[in-house]
């Protein structure tokens, strides 16, 4: 609208479409996310902003992103269940944690600490809770969560299923497994089996991973369906 892409953009403008007093409060607003954003304070747009809108900050915070995924041992948090890992991955290293070695709640907040944003596979209603009602550790970085990000633009199915749809593989070793295999190679691995312990950071590191293969695929059809690149190549 009147040539207004960005928030500089609407700080620098004048338009009709709104009274210069309701103009004088969003610019106030918006020079205060503006000035947050340049300070890197993410937790400011976690409770800023809201969360099904958290995934228009994915390119401006890639660089500072962690993917998340956890495996459990197969029971609710209120039944006996916990976490039996966590896969973290930043774009360049996988990092895992594991019950009984080093998975604790200090070191998850230690490791959790550097990044800015979140990116998980319908963490928001399993992960993260799970986390917190085991393990105590909260985060308050936006989340972009690819679940239902991808049911936004038409990408229906769990994890897998949409790695499929996009072209993703996975090493023979691990391809077709799923949350319940993982839940009987922990039981191996707590038998003293290395080789599932070994197989189960493997199927936990692809579904880590792939996380931001499909957080590039859905951020730009999200982004895609906003209009906003049909109208700058239309004006081009």
């Amino acid at each position: 609208m009147e040539g207004i892409l960005t928030w500089e953009d609407f700080l620098h403008a004048t338009p009709d479409f709104i009274s210069s007093g309701k103009k004088q409060i969003y610019d106030k607003m918006l020079s205060e996310f503006l000035g947050n954003l340049a300070m890197g304070n993410s937790s400011f747009f976690s409770s800023n902003i809201k969360r099904n809108e958290h995934w228009r900050l994915f390119d401006t915070m890639r660089g500072n992103s962690v993917c998340l995924d956890i495996e459990t041992n197969g029971y609710n948090p209120g039944a006996g269940g916990y976490v039996t890992m966590v896969g973290l991955y930043n774009g360049f290293d996988y990092r895992c944690l594991i019950k009984g070695k080093d998975l604790t709640a200090e070191n998850l907040a230690r490791e959790i600490s550097g990044y800015k944003y979140l990116i998980t596979f319908f963490g928001s209603a399993f992960d993260m809770p799970f986390i917190k009602n085991t393990l105590g550790v909260e985060f308050d970085t936006p989340h972009f969560d690819l679940c239902f990000g991808a049911k936004k633009v038409g990408l229906k199915g769990g994890l897998k299923k949409i790695e499929k749809h996009l072209g993703i593989d996975r090493p023979d070793g691990v391809a077709g497994m799923d949350g319940y295999d993982a839940v009987l190679l922990w039981g191996e691995a707590r038998r003293g089996n290395q080789k599932a312990l070994e197989l189960l950071v493997t199927y936990n590191r692809e579904d880590t991973v792939n996380l931001l293969h499909i957080a590039d695929k859905v951020y730009q059809a999200l982004r895609e369906s906003t209009g906003i690149d049909e109208y700058l190549y239309a004006g081009a």
